[in-house]
Parts: C-alpha cells; structure tokens; sequence
C-alpha cells in the first residue's frame, strides 16, 4: 500500500470510530471497539506521514482522497 491509501484509510477508520466512542459514552459502557478503531487508525495515519517526504498538507487531503479512490476504482 502506498502512503496515500495509509492516509485514506486511517481517517476513514478514525471517522467511523467517532459514532461507536458516543454510543459508548452515552450508555455508560467502556467505549473498547472505539478505542481500538482509534488506534488503528492513528497508527495509519502516522505511518502514512512519517513515511512521506515533507509529509502532508490540509489542502491536500481532498485530492488525495479522489486519487486513492480513483486507483481503487480502476
């Protein structure tokens, strides 16, 4: 996998976690499948930015987005 995807992949996974991490707080249970979702995500994202020379921008991450998914789809 290239950076990009690391990227790409591990804001998805970090987004996805945000509903799990509420529905756990709200119902006063330990928010564990959230947590680790977090994690694997976090990891992805700084391998993805560790990886890449100069690392990335704000301004970068929608087309990035639009390449990965382009490549996916080809």
């Amino acid at each position: 996998m290239s950076n990009d995807q690391f990227l790409v992949v591990g804001i998805i996974i970090c987004a996805l976690a945000i509903p799990s991490l509420l529905a756990a707080f709200s119902e006063s249970r330990p928010p564990r499948a959230g947590a680790i979702m977090v994690l694997i995500g976090g990891v992805l994202l700084v391998i993805a930015m560790t990886q890449k020379p100069g690392g990335y921008r704000f301004d970068q991450i929608p087309h990035i987005f639009v390449q990965v998914f382009a490549d996916v789809i080809k």
